[in-house]
């Protein structure tokens, strides 16, 4: 049974609960049943084993959970003689017997049972004589992941959730990140690496602040796995909503992490890895989601601790709080002389330009670009995610970089590397194909100017390229008569005093002399004008598709006379054919 099959399946339980419950509400009964069918599969084959394991040591007045977590075979176990299969056995006491099995698991399994608020939807199914139906309906599936995958199950949550989604107007692309987009950032995130990954017994950390359902961890495990068995990837992340977290939490348990690595809460407000630095991370936080609820936390921290924290740099706008995770990230990164760390993210282009000089925007690109963080951006197609349809950019970022991109910024646009969808699925109707993710890992690995079709496909920066000095021209206040008015004090005494209605700033490029600039720009057109430069900021700013724009000349005015007099032509001829 493919995914799409078996999340049918699971769907089709939807049309047990219509009328009960709101079509909003599926997700509450849906998803919590469908963990634990998974978990209970999983345990099945070492059941007897960990009862009898359990018996024998309590008996003894051991405590047997290190015991049973060694005969279970994983991170979790149950104690309960019950399993689904058999609740079927005692109608009559489905939901105390229910209620028993599930408090028999070890406490984090409990503890993600409690973040799904199961217990209110097991007493609600119970009064609505429904609780033994939607069981029943959940035993008649097999989720061990010898029948189904954990690539294929993460694909089953991910359909789930992205229906429940769309039934309850939820932004589905809040829990999680199209695979293929994930692939490709995990691709860009190793591929300098290989090398050292490829070392039997490496053992490596990775961290996601915005973990969702856990995909990005999920994917990173298996590149991982998939170029080096023997390696290992510690997984750590944080997540918000709590179905999200639950999930995260229970695919981590089936893979054997450590899910006291998995955080609950507020990345921003309230840091779960607050003195943790990570050899890779990855991200990506919500678009254009304004960072009110947090502000006083983010901005007690940020004055109170400045570099020391996570938001020296500066503060973006409270409208959005996408760049605060990336000055989160930046904080987690091991110091170079530790091996230092790299990290994607996925960002929309309001990071890439937003702010004038001297805007917490423009700080904290120019934090990013002085301390050469950057490695590259790449421009991915719009239409690529579930919740929006806008274009999206991947900020790979290090304090590690190879010689060869020291002091360098790579930009690729890959808006052509795409592939329509057989079906859309909410805003997402484009999909990269494992060819577009390739040619872009190469355009990287390679790490060299490129054309296709004779348009810029990657280019290649200084970091100073991005950085502009913001001058200040002013120009003499007059009277009435025109003649100059001069101050009377102060430092301006004697001197032309500045017209406020006539003020006017120029950007100046860093690589170029402000007074030669002036000279050239300025002065030609408004002789009488100066800098005042106590004025002048240093901005940053990064105009993607200004740098990939190709000029297309216009067609020469003959032809498109030609046109005008064939249109002409056609009109008159018409205009005739009414009158005759």
């Amino acid at each position: 049974m493919n995914h799409q099959s078996l999340s049918a399946f699971i769907w089709s339980v939807a049309d047990l609960l219509r009328g009960d419950y709101k079509q909003s509400d599926y997700g509450k009964v849906i998803l919590p049943f469908t963990v634990l069918r998974r978990l209970d599969c999983v345990l099945e084959a070492s059941k007897a084993e960990v009862l009898a394991e359990y018996a024998a040591r309590q008996s003894l007045g051991i405590n047997p959970e290190p015991f049973l977590l060694r005969k279970s075979g994983q991170s979790f176990y149950n104690t309960s003689p019950l399993d689904l299969k058999k609740l079927m056995g005692d109608q009559d006491h489905i939901r105390e017997n229910l209620f028993s099995y599930i408090q028999a698991f070890a406490p984090a399994v409990r503890d993600i049972f409690e973040r799904f608020e199961f217990a209110t939807q097991i007493e609600k199914l119970g009064k609505a004589n429904l609780l033994y139906q939607v069981t029943e309906k959940f035993t008649q599936i097999d989720l061990h992941p010898e029948t189904v995958d954990n690539h294929q199950m993460g694909l089953v949550f991910e359909e789930l959730i992205r229906k429940f989604a769309e039934i309850s107007n939820e932004t589905a692309g809040e829990h999680f990140t199209p695979r293929e987009v994930i692939r490709l950032m995990v691709n860009l995130l190793f591929i300098e690496d290989d090398a050292v990954l490829s070392k039997p017994g490496v053992v490596r950390t990775i961290y996601d602040p915005t973990a969702g359902t856990g995909g990005m961890l999920t994917i990173a495990g298996e590149y991982l796995e998939e170029h080096n068995p023997q390696a290992r990837l510690t997984v750590f992340g944080q997540e918000l909503n709590a179905e999200s977290y639950a999930i995260c939490k229970a695919d981590m348990l089936i893979k054997g992490q450590d899910v006291g690595n998995i955080v609950f809460g507020n990345t921003l407000s309230e840091d779960g890895h607050r003195h943790r630095k990570f050899d890779y991370m990855l991200s990506n936080p919500p678009f254009g989601v304004e960072w009110k609820k947090v502000e006083k936390e983010v901005r007690k921290e940020a004055e109170s601790q400045g570099y020391n924290g996570r938001f020296g740099p500066g503060l973006p706008r409270v409208s959005d709080g996408s760049m605060l995770f990336l000055l989160h990230l930046i904080s987690k990164m091991r110091p170079t002389a530790d091996g230092g760390s790299r990290f994607g993210i996925v960002l929309n282009g309001s990071p890439l330009f937003t702010g004038g000089a001297g805007s917490g925007e423009s700080e904290i690109r120019r934090y990013v670009l002085e301390n050469d963080l950057l490695e590259a951006i790449v421009g991915l197609p719009t239409d690529m995610f579930y919740n929006t349809g806008i274009s999206t950019y991947v900020w790979i970022l290090s304090n590690r970089k190879p010689e060869h991109r020291k002091g360098l910024v790579q930009l690729i646009d890959a808006g052509s590397f795409w592939q329509k969808m057989r079906k859309s699925l909410g805003s997402k109707r484009k999909e990269l194909s494992d060819e577009h993710i390739a040619e872009i890992t190469r355009f990287f690995g390679e790490f060299v100017e490129a054309k296709q079709d004779g348009k810029p496909i990657s280019r290649i920066f200084k970091t100073s390229d991005f950085g502009y000095r913001t001058i200040t021209v002013e120009r003499p206040l007059r009277d009435e008569s025109g003649k100059l008015v001069l101050g009377e004090k102060g430092k301006l005494k004697g001197k032309p005093q500045p017209d406020a209605s006539l003020r006017d700033t120029e950007n100046v490029p860093l690589g170029e002399e402000v007074e030669v600039y002036f000279r050239r720009e300025v002065l030609p057109h408004v002789p009488d004008a100066w800098i005042d430069h106590e004025k002048t900021k240093v901005g940053y700013e990064i105009p993607f598709n200004r740098h990939f724009y190709v000029f297309t000349p216009p067609r020469s005015l003959a032809e498109i006379d030609a046109d005008l007099k064939a249109c002409t032509d056609r009109i008159l001829k018409m205009i005739g054919g009414l009158s005759a």
